[in-house]
């Protein structure tokens, strides 16, 4: 299984963008062993509309457009599920088992998914009740990607 991290934003040079690579990497070097192959991060600009609606609606089209057809959609918002890191693990191994081709895990810009798009998801996925920096956001992404092959792997690396 493909998987891709698209984000509406770019991350600027810096310790962010680096812990960001470092958690990538090693899910791309963990995770190709277990059929999770890391296909790479989409970025895309913000959207300039003068309406939030405006903006989300094009944003939401253009990270439609980045990603393959058919592609699975997992979309980060505060108003989703908030599973461990192992039903997040189980979650992927059983997507990846059931054949699934291409997966995405969408991080929306700062006014948030547009809701066709948030409704359209396979899973609608929360990093907690609070807001975070998108820079955070994919850090920790990043960090529970390369966790969920650990756990797949019996890698020491979790520890429950």
């Amino acid at each position: 299984m493909r998987v891709t991290v698209a984000a509406i934003g770019r991350m600027k040079t810096g310790p962010e963008r680096e812990l960001v690579e470092r958690y990538l990497d090693r899910f791309r070097k963990s995770g190709g062993g277990l059929g999770l192959d890391f296909a790479g991060v989409v970025e895309l600009p913000e959207a300039r509309a003068a309406q939030a609606a405006e903006r989300k609606r094009d944003e939401a089209a253009r990270l439609k457009a980045a990603l393959p057809d058919p592609c699975t959609l997992l979309v980060l918002d505060e108003t989703g599920r908030s599973p461990s890191s192992e039903a997040f693990a189980e979650d992927l191994a059983r997507r990846r088992d059931a054949g699934t081709r291409d997966l995405a895990l969408l991080i929306g810009g700062p006014d948030g998914f547009d809701p066709d798009l948030r409704a359209s998801a396979d899973l609608v996925l929360s990093l907690g009740r609070m807001t975070f920096p998108h820079q955070i956001v994919r850090i920790l992404l990043a960090e529970q990607l390369y966790r969920a092959a650990t756990i797949l792997a019996g890698h020491p690396y979790h520890r429950a």
